[in-house]
């Protein structure tokens, strides 16, 4: 077999690649040459397909300027939408005017939105980068066991009392934790020919022993240490302070900004590793980079954040209808769109039933539950 019909049978088989440029890739193996007026259409249609992407992106980034804005004016104080971004203002060139409308807005509601955003940004390129190396539409920080394993390991530090006598350690715990199920991925990988399905079947299996394992702790714990669990494994942004949001964003903007500066090489990735083996990129090798810096993403939100789920699976699947898989794009497009979509989520579970208060991690089951099975049905019998 030839290494273009090898390439077009890649190509074909991919699930992550859009049935539009499986067609174009076809029809040029088909035509050959294009002509000069097919050449001045494809160069129409870039452009064309640029716009669409900035713009999708554009928009993304204002509803998150505007959602921050109604998120910060609810709650039992009433604060003006104006207001809010006046106070921000104030706060940014050291005028404050109302200390304590300041203390509300930037000491109290801004924390969570904050992290929403960090959050969401960094769960959804998780899911892009997963779903691409792995080459598995259900991959993402879930179901690779990593939130399981922070999960379990913040069971084990409220369990224990290690949270009573610094309440870091809970952090620490589910950090540390968390990142195990990515080392068992990466050390697979290393030492052993495995291919991507095995290594997600590898990443679900550690899911189900963490989770036996806290569902153990759970058991021998008191109503007290019960309580503090169950809050943390229903993923909430309430507890998340300014003081945590240094060490997030430490973690999550210098992780996406070095996946961002390897979209192409993800692209290639996506593939296949013979294709990516052709173009003189190490598969296995770069793979083992990528896990480790989604391993790294993924634990420095869930520990603070507690589980939450759907972001990084459907964030991704949601962008490339309307951007298509090009990862220069669909990267950034997902970190704006999952930050979008955490702190939307959030905000509707503080109104939805007010007084009462969802969980963010709760409110993102309700979204990404219908929405992921909306995308089951959208495919039809197609192969994802």
């Amino acid at each position: 077999m030839s290494d273009r019909v090898r390439f077009i049978d890649d190509i074909n088989e991919d699930p992550l690649i859009g049935d539009a440029l499986k067609a174009d890739v076809m029809r040029w193996s088909e035509e050959g040459e294009p002509s000069g007026a097919d050449f001045e259409r494809h160069v129409a249609d870039y452009h064309r397909t640029l716009r669409r992407r900035l713009s999708f992106i554009l928009v993304c980034l204002v509803v998150i300027v505007l959602t921050t804005g109604f998120a910060v004016t609810y709650g039992p104080l009433d604060i003006g939408f104006v207001e809010t971004y006046v106070t921000i203002w104030h706060r940014i060139t050291f005028n404050v005017v109302d200390s304590s409308l300041d203390f509300i807005v930037i000491d109290v509601r801004m924390p969570r939105i904050v992290a929403g955003i960090l959050g969401g940004a960094g769960l959804a390129v998780c899911g892009v980068v997963m779903q691409c190396v792995l080459r598995n539409p259900l991959a993402d920080p879930y179901t690779t066991g990593v939130s399981s394993g922070a999960a379990f390991g913040a069971t084990v530090a409220i369990t224990s009392g290690l949270s009573l006598m610094n309440g870091g350690n809970t952090v620490i715990m589910a950090f540390a934790f968390s990142l195990i199920p990515t080392l068992a991925m990466i050390a697979l990988s290393k030492f052993t020919s495995t291919s991507p399905t095995t290594m997600i079947m590898t990443g679900i299996g550690i899911m189900y022993i963490f989770n036996a394992l806290t569902t153990v702790l759970m058991l021998w714990s008191n109503p007290e240490d019960l309580a503090s669990v169950y809050q943390w494994q229903v993923g909430s942004l309430a507890k998340v302070s300014w003081d945590d949001i240094p060490y997030m964003a430490a973690l999550v903007i210098p992780g996406s900004i070095a996946v961002f500066l390897m979209a192409q090489k993800l692209n290639v990735m996506s593939i296949g590793d013979d294709c990516a083996k052709a173009m003189g990129i190490n598969a296995p090798r770069m793979r083992v980079v990528f896990l480790a810096l989604t391993g790294l993403l993924s634990a420095a939100v869930v520990s603070f954040t507690g589980i939450i789920g759907f972001v990084g699976l459907v964030t991704p699947h949601i962008v490339r209808i309307f951007i298509g898989a090009d990862n220069r794009y669909l990267l950034p497009a997902s970190a704006m769109f999952g930050a979008m979509l955490m702190i939307v989520a959030d905000l509707l579970g503080r109104a939805v039933l007010s007084p009462t208060i969802l969980p963010v991690g709760v409110m993102m089951a309700f979204i990404g539950g219908p929405t992921f099975l909306w995308l089951l049905m959208r495919r039809g019998n197609r192969v994802w």
